[in-house]
């Protein structure tokens, strides 16, 4: 059996791809936990939801799509990542029931809560604004592909669709 430790983080550094040692405060860091913990917030909304949901499907997509934004943010300056992107056919389906859930209502401030899923999906959509912002923050410093920024920023809509969709409560 391997070992999870490794004890090379116990100095308060990791490393990056390529195995740059960086602190475990630096932005990129602390972004990928960011949208670690949102993707840990989508697993929990997909457990509530049946394996056959269409919109299960579509955050199963995401999540496994947040892998490929952790390691594009983890990949430092000059150096190529292999990773594969679909961001922008996921942005355009995301685009796409946003528009389809908007189709008969008309979105208004809400309070979270509702049924169990749709606060599990306000938490998704809250912890996704978080990441995004933090993708921000090392955009400064480490210019983002832009399809990954546009993504970041529909995934926090898509999911107050979902999470306001009177469909969410079933």
């Amino acid at each position: 059996m391997t070992r999870i430790y490794t004890k090379t983080g116990d100095g308060g550094q990791t490393h990056l791809r390529s195995g740059v040692r960086v602190d475990k405060d630096d932005i990129r860091i602390e972004a990928n936990g960011e949208i670690d913990e949102l993707n840990c917030h989508i697993g929990v909304v997909c457990a509530f939801l049946p394996k056959d949901d269409a919109r299960r499907q579509l955050l199963c997509k995401i999540q496994q799509e947040l892998m490929t934004v952790m390691s594009l943010v983890a990949t430092p300056p000059g150096k190529e990542n292999p990773r594969e992107e679909q961001l922008e056919e996921l942005t355009s389906k995301m685009e796409s029931e946003i528009d389809r859930i908007a189709l008969n209502r008309k979105f208004s401030f809400v309070l979270p809560g509702g049924s169990v899923l749709q606060a599990y999906l306000h938490m998704a959509r809250s912890k996704a604004r978080t990441a995004e912002r933090r993708l921000w923050t090392v955009n400064r410093e480490y210019p983002q592909d832009r399809k990954m920024m546009v993504f970041m920023n529909r995934l926090s809509d898509y999911l107050f669709a979902l999470a306001t969709d009177n469909d969410s409560d079933k």
